[in-house]
C-alpha cells in the first residue's frame, strides 16, 4: 500500500486493541490508561486526543509508535464490514494502492485479529 499519511484513518478513531498490542505499547513505557478506553462490552480501544489518535503526531502527519502500532492498524485499510465481510474502508484515499493479494492476506489476518479481540472482550464481561 502506498499510504499517502493524510491522517484521516488517525482521525476520531475507534481502532479496537487485543491484549497482545496493549502489552506491546506498555512495554514501550506507556500505561493503560494513557491510551487504552475500554467500552462497556468490555472492548479495548485506542483513546484519542484533539479528535486524532493519541500516537498521531500532528507536525509530522506519522504515527509516534509505527513501528509498535496495533495490530488493526497495520491491517488497514483492509476491514470486515457485518453485511458485506472482507472490504476496504471507503475513507482511506490510498486504498486503491492495495493489490487484491494484499487484500485477501490482511483480510484473513484481520478475521483473525477480531475473533481475538471478541473472546478477550468477552473475558473482560465475565
Amino acid at each position: 500500500m502506498d499510504c499517502t499519511h493524510c491522517g484521516v484513518c488517525c482521525t476520531e478513531t475507534e481502532m479496537l486493541l487485543s491484549k497482545k498490542d496493549i502489552k506491546r505499547l506498555e512495554a514501550r513505557g506507556y500505561s493503560q490508561k494513557q491510551f487504552v478506553r475500554y467500552d462497556k462490552q468490555g472492548y479495548a480501544t485506542l483513546k484519542n486526543r484533539d479528535g486524532y489518535c493519541v500516537f498521531y503526531d500532528l507536525t509530522n502527519r506519522r504515527c509516534s509508535e509505527y513501528l509498535y502500532r496495533p495490530s488493526g492498524c497495520r491491517v488497514y485499510p483492509v476491514i470486515v464490514d457485518e453485511e458485506v465481510g472482507i472490504v476496504l474502508d471507503t475513507i482511506c484515499e490510498s486504498r486503491g494502492s492495495i493489490s487484491d493479494q494484499e487484500k485477501a492476506v490482511k483480510g484473513k489476518r484481520v478475521v483473525k485479529l477480531l475473533e481475538i479481540i471478541d473472546c478477550e472482550a468477552a473475558d473482560r464481561r465475565v
